[in-house]
């Protein structure tokens, strides 16, 4: 027997198809005309995801600027919510059933104003109050106001930050495949669901800007209050969450209250915004905000 065929006979079986898959693959280029391999299809560009409250939606990069609120003055949240309904509760029944119930109003112009409020951060939000202000506010013009949001935010990832990884509740739709308004990641799902950010930065920013245009204070805490409520018909948080949110915000805006930085900003913003939407301010449209209004009217069920 020849050399080459004795020490092949010698291979264990797993050696001895592992080499003769590697001869057969050497001649597989000269069979097809030496013709390149082909390439693997590139991969789909992921959805955008609902951000992170951590981050400037339009700006990801942008620096951190520093909060009003230090390690003496931010409310203990931890403290001030109570905790999230416990297991085979009443509480948690009615957070599972307006979850289902809420599946089904994928399609409609709620699910489509839910979607359209998954965007956050300063000029998101006030973009999606445009139409309860009048007019849409070009971030650029009203940089005060934008930095006195920026500001407030951070107080606000501060007193979400610490609820949600004490008691770390998981968002409902980990765990089943029913329908949310956003694209399903790991990340979202890792990302605890009790109290939600969204509800407690819409709720403070609502707050915020009903002191700063007092005459359109009601239009813009039902805005608000529809916003925390996006979360909901969009599947990403439990009803009992965006409640917990609005608390939350609440307890930053009295906190913000005490704070004379907060309160010269606040004084900057007003007389800034009063310029912005006067004058040549350009106008929402009025079917537009006819129809976003009537979605946020929608009761959830």
């Amino acid at each position: 027997m020849p050399k080459r065929d004795v020490a092949m006979a010698r291979k264990p079986l797993p050696a001895l198809r592992a080499a003769l898959a590697a001869s057969l693959l050497a001649l597989l280029p000269l069979a097809a005309g030496a013709q390149e391999p082909a390439k693997p299809a590139a991969a789909p560009p992921p959805e955008k995801a609902a951000p992170s409250l951590g981050r400037d939606a339009l700006n990801p990069a942008k620096p951190a600027v520093k909060p009003y609120l230090d390690d003496a003055t931010a409310p203990d949240t931890v403290a001030i919510l109570p905790a999230p309904p416990p297991s085979h509760s009443a509480a948690e029944t009615a957070d599972r059933t307006m979850f289902n119930a809420t599946r089904e109003r994928r399609g409609s112009v709620r699910w489509e104003l839910a979607t359209a409020d998954v965007a956050e951060g300063s000029a998101a939000v006030l973009d999606n109050m445009a139409c309860v202000l009048g007019t849409r506010l070009d971030p650029a013009r009203v940089p005060a106001l934008i930095g006195l949001l920026d500001r407030a935010r951070l107080d606000v990832v501060r007193a979400t930050r610490g609820p949600k990884v004490h008691y770390r509740r998981l968002r409902p739709f980990v765990g089943n495949e029913q329908p949310i308004c956003v694209q399903r990641s790991q990340a979202l799902a890792d990302s605890y669901s009790y109290p939600s950010g969204h509800a407690s930065q819409g709720w403070t920013y609502a707050l915020i800007l009903a002191s700063l245009v007092p005459q359109k204070a009601t239009a813009i805490l039902a805005r608000g209050r529809a916003y925390g409520e996006s979360r909901v018909i969009c599947g990403v948080h439990w009803l009992s969450d965006v409640e917990a949110g609005r608390t939350n915000g609440s307890a930053v805006y009295a906190a913000l209250q005490g704070n004379a930085a907060f309160r010269a900003d606040l004084d900057r913003a007003r007389a800034e915004l009063a310029k912005a939407m006067s004058g040549d301010a350009p106008p929402q449209d009025p079917k537009t905000c006819a129809r976003e209004d009537a979605a946020a009217r929608e009761p959830a069920l």
